[in-house]
């Protein structure tokens, strides 16, 4: 039989579209510049017919027949990392952690690795960018002291592998995935066939021996893990970093959970002494609110299964130019130009004549459209020039005709609002009727914007 040749192909690092001639942008994803040759070279006839045995070997079973595997979770003593992972670490679970570099995500697994090795026993960290010098120093920085915890620098797979079977940790961190290569692939480390490759047999090494297996994935410009999309898929877990460097909050975002809830987010702050966790974000994003201030309106959103308050700020002012400016800081643009569009025409705000700019504050990013109503109220505080009442709380979503739908969990955000202090609340108005009060917050429900800016600017004389 004649022996097959190496296909050469075209793959996208960002979405992982083949092609078989270069294109300078893939008409997958639209990016410019992502396709990396690939050169795969076909698996020798013993080794098909090896995997081809290993096939035929399994056997499918009736539904009631599969037994139902107990997942006993490691307590993390972190809990807003605990938080979002589920309530603890998984045994035999693949973990991908991405963020923007210096955003803290070294400094955050060098913290949870040594209060594992503290807690349960042997954890491993296995470093491609740092020498152990310089982990140290960082670790006594942070004041660590785990005797359990063992440090490497190493990108060959198969040496780390070794490394695993040596030490027998329960945890294993590769920073970064990145940087990792085996010598069974004749590209470099970073490549689409690399990381595809480690990830894939780190993914086996993590399910046959039950250990866990942090993965630290470098970002792109637009802010997504590098390399192929298949990554994500490999994994368990995709934990984002996000924030600000020149804010000292972090929040590490759940965008994919096997084992619990998706969209959780952990608050955290960046001091000298490492990642320290934020256990009630609403009471810091709101110590530094200044009462009584036009342009400034608190919203109810919710970051997966945690309510939080935040302050969104608004700025209006007169513009000189026929095209006035729009900017969002932390809501989308394109939302901000509708509730922009609606307070025009279906409130009579002239705001086509001024420049507008939304801030929230703390570097942080609103995505529910839940915060529209607190983002066209602060707008019109700002535009009138009368602050919204220091003890009011704002949730809902604005339509196209002004009017305002029901948002989720409302009762979970109202009891946040209570316990923060505030007396009164701002809800749409649902079919089922609602109640006047929950806990010690009195519950406005209206139908419209319209009827929402009377009660949150009630010193307008000209409504």
């Amino acid at each position: 039989m004649a022996k097959k040749k190496a296909q050469t192909y075209y793959e996208c690092s960002e979405c992982g579209w083949r092609s078989l001639r270069y294109m300078g942008k893939c008409t997958q994803c639209g990016n410019f510049n992502t396709m990396v040759e690939v050169v795969e070279e076909p698996e020798p006839l013993p080794s098909a017919r090896q995997s081809l045995g290993a096939a035929t070997r399994s056997k499918a079973k009736r539904f009631h027949e599969v037994e139902q595997a107990s997942t006993k979770r490691w307590p993390v003593r972190n809990q807003e990392f605990s938080r979002v992972l589920g309530g603890g670490l998984v045994p035999g679970s693949l973990v991908l952690v991405g963020g923007d570099p210096g955003i803290g995500k070294s400094t955050l697994l060098l913290q949870i690795a040594a209060e594992l090795a503290t807690d349960l026993g042997r954890v491993l960290y296995v470093s491609g960018e740092e020498s152990e010098q310089q982990i140290k120093m960082r670790g006594e920085r942070l004041g660590i002291q785990a005797q359990d915890l063992f440090l490497v620098t190493e990108t060959s797979l198969e040496t780390i592998v070794e490394h695993i079977q040596e030490v027998q940790p329960l945890m294993v961190i590769v920073d970064s995935i990145q940087t990792t290569y085996t010598e069974d692939k004749a590209y470099s480390a970073g490549s689409v066939s690399q990381v595809r490759e480690c990830a894939a047999r780190l993914q086996m090494l993590a399910k046959t021996s039950g250990i866990a297996i942090i993965l630290v994935g470098h970002v792109t410009k637009e802010g997504t893990i590098a390399g192929p999309r298949v990554l994500e898929h490999i994994v368990d877990v995709v934990l984002y970093l996000e924030g600000d460097t020149f804010q000292v909050y972090r929040l590490l975002r759940s965008v994919k959970n096997r084992f619990g809830a998706t969209n959780e987010t952990g608050v955290f702050e960046m001091q000298g002494s490492g990642m320290v966790e934020v256990s009630n974000p609403s009471e810091v994003f709101l110590a530094e609110r200044v009462v009584n201030a036009p342009g400034s309106a608190i919203a109810l959103t919710m970051e997966g299964t945690r309510p939080l308050l935040v302050e969104v700020q608004a700025l209006t002012s007169q513009t000189a130019y026929p095209n006035p400016r729009r900017t969002a800081n932390g809501v989308d643009f394109n939302r901000l130009q509708l509730l922009i569009a609606v307070l025009t025409q279906r409130v009579g705000f002239r705001l086509y004549e001024q420049d507008v700019f939304v801030n929230v504050v703390a570097g942080l990013t609103i995505d529910e459209p839940a915060a529209d109503l607190a983002v066209a109220i602060a707008i019109a505080s700002s535009a009138r020039n009368i602050p919204v009442p220091a003890d009011l709380a704002i949730v809902g979503e604005i339509g196209l005709s002004g009017e305002l739908r029901a948002v989720s969990q409302l009762t979970t955000r109202l009891n946040e609002a209570a316990k923060l202090g505030f007396r009164r609340a701002i809800v749409p108005r649902s079919r089922r009727g609602d109640e006047k009060s929950v806990g010690k917050i009195e519950v406005i429900p209206v139908r419209s914007l319209y009827d929402a800016l009377r009660i949150a600017l009630p010193d307008d004389e000209r409504r």
